[in-house]
């Protein structure tokens, strides 16, 4: 089995395609430039369209088709976001992109057409300071945002059919003080959630309730290697057989690797892998096999083999990018 491994380069203004194999090798396919300062990316659920977020005025949304065999990308249009948009993502059912501004403190809802393009907006809602993600939860009927200058994960209902919020009741949940909510990730059995909190380096467990749509949370756990300086937590991912979740920290340049309780979806930390430097970004492949981490300060990326009994990450191969890579997602190839 081969992997199509996609990695934002900001600085360079485009995506490099890669190819993962089997071994971990990693193999340049192409570079597809862009015009704008690219950062989040979000795949459909079909894996038929890439979105990219261009984080430089006039700030928008490029769309491409994939190739299923190679990767290669597409260029199919391009639409305006409401702002600079940190984050990405699409609904379960891939009819609307969802996105987060840090800068403009706020949130947005735009329709995805039959031929992957982006409609103007339907929902633009005001949030807390310097919303940091959207997501979904499994079942696609509850929408959650994380504005680390609030210190709230917002809770919303969503309307799946018509892409409309409403509030949920609470309409949010509060973290520590300072702690900087960044990123919420949920577990494939969706009983848990896991956010990651960027300015105290910590890890939320929240457990999730189906029936109300709504985050309690019960534990949270440090990233940080004993070493590190100053917080600065990024990305983080689980296994999708909801086994292993890692977390980036880009102060100390390492992954934080935690087992997962069955019964309680508790986390046990399993220590630190050292990666590229200042590992913004990274994603497992869809098997559960490999990591691939990318590294603001080394324009380049690594990929790890995921031990299935111990969760330890192995490096398999490095390969340059383009530079300042910050975002990496990865999809079968047929």
């Amino acid at each position: 089995m081969a992997y199509a491994v996609y990695v934002s380069n900001a600085e360079s203004r485009e995506i490099s395609v890669l190819r993962l194999d089997d071994d971990g090798a990693l193999t340049p396919v192409e570079s597809q430039p862009v015009h704008g300062a690219v950062m989040p990316l979000a795949m459909s659920p079909d894996h038929r369209y890439l979105y990219a977020s261009l984080r430089s005025a006039p700030f928008a949304v490029a769309v491409f088709a994939t190739d299923p065999a190679t990767g290669r990308l597409t260029p199919l249009s391009t639409a305006p976001l409401p702002d600079n948009m940190a984050y990405l993502s699409t609904d379960r059912g891939g009819r609307f992109l969802l996105s987060a501004s840090y800068s403009g403190n706020k949130i947005a809802i735009n329709p995805i057409t039959s031929d992957g393009g982006v409609a103007p907006p339907i929902e633009v809602k005001s949030t807390p300071p310097h919303a940091h993600s959207i997501v979904t939860d499994p079942s696609g009927r509850y929408l959650f945002a994380a504005a680390l200058g609030g210190d709230v994960i917002l809770q919303y209902r969503f309307d799946a059919d018509s892409g409309r919020l409403t509030p949920n009741q609470p309409p949010l949940v509060e973290t520590a003080p300072g702690a900087g909510p960044r990123h919420l990730v949920f577990h494939p059995d969706g009983s848990t959630a896991y956010g990651s909190n960027e300015l105290d380096g910590t890890v939320n467990t929240y457990r999730f309730e189906s029936a109300t749509g709504t985050l309690t949370l019960v534990a949270s756990a440090t990233v940080l290697p004993s070493t590190a300086g100053p917080p600065w937590t990024s990305e983080l991912r689980l296994t999708p057989d909801g086994r292993y979740l890692y977390v980036a920290e880009r102060t100390s340049s390492t992954l934080a690797g935690f087992r997962i309780a069955p019964a309680t979806g508790l986390l046990d930390p399993l220590g630190h892998t050292p990666t590229e430097a200042r590992p913004r970004g990274f994603a497992i492949d869809p098997s559960g096999r490999f990591l691939v981490a990318a590294g603001q300060q080394s324009h380049a990326v690594t990929s790890y083999a995921i031990d299935p009994e111990t969760g330890s990450l192995t490096p398999r191969h490095r390969l340059g990018v383009g530079r300042d890579p910050n975002w990496v997602e990865i999809v079968d190839l047929q």
